[in-house]
């Protein structure tokens, strides 16, 4: 008789604007493959900005890259490191689609909204998000772009369009990310599991899997 799959939760902080994460998003799926029969995972997308100085309207991609990483030079030479981690996840990078690096608030709050609507419909939004703007180079700060992803994944489209105009759980979203570096989150993509384990950095799938069975080995001995 075998038993059932244990229930593990998994807390994915993490943010659209970052490569790293969809790599992550990737792999913590392949991981979810590679443990079913052993576990049974419950993920929840939560939000970190990367850089929240970033004004609403965004900045330009190119001068943003070539600030962050001391040239165009050096930012292409990281790239082309993500554009090949990504590669082997089947994601295929379109980083010179990318006209304009958003403020992700507002993207968070969709996702948040999602995610009072179930699981699965929030790791559609981040899927659709993490595809228009890394695939499509979409401007995943606009309020039209987030609304057709929030429709994509199954949401009311007018009802997210209308909410992202008001204020609507912009101090929950901040409260959160601020939250995150409390707890010593200081980047991207970090995985919690059951609220034990965290695992930073988009790892391989084995990696992952391996910190699922010291969670729960810590939570049965609870």
């Amino acid at each position: 008789m075998t038993s059932d799959p244990a229930p593990m939760s998994v807390d994915v902080i993490s943010d659209v604007m970052c490569p790293w994460c969809f790599i992550g998003k990737r792999r913590l799926e392949r991981a979810a493959e590679m443990a079913e029969g052993e576990f049974d995972l419950s993920v929840t997308w939560r939000p970190f900005q990367l850089d929240a100085t970033i004004p609403a309207g965004g900045v330009d991609r190119r001068e943003y890259l070539d600030a962050k990483f001391g040239g165009a030079d050096q930012a292409q030479e990281a790239y082309a490191r993500i554009g090949a981690a990504g590669a082997s996840e089947g994601i295929d990078f379109n980083f010179e689609a990318i006209d304009v690096s958003p403020n992700t608030l507002d993207a968070h709050r969709v996702i948040r909204w999602a995610g009072g609507v179930d699981e699965a419909t929030q790791g559609a939004v981040v899927e659709q998000l993490f595809r228009r703007f890394f695939l499509h180079g979409e401007d995943i700060g606009k309020t039209d772009v987030l609304a057709r992803a929030a429709g994509e994944a199954g949401m009311d489209d007018a009802l997210v369009r209308d909410l992202l105009a008001t204020e609507r759980d912009v101090e929950e979203v901040g409260a959160e990310a601020a939250h995150a570096a409390q707890i010593g989150v200081t980047g991207v993509p970090c995985f919690i599991f059951a609220r034990r384990i965290a695992v930073s950095g988009a790892h391989e799938p084995e990696t992952l899997i391996m910190a699922m069975r010291e969670a729960a080995k810590e939570t049965r001995a609870v």
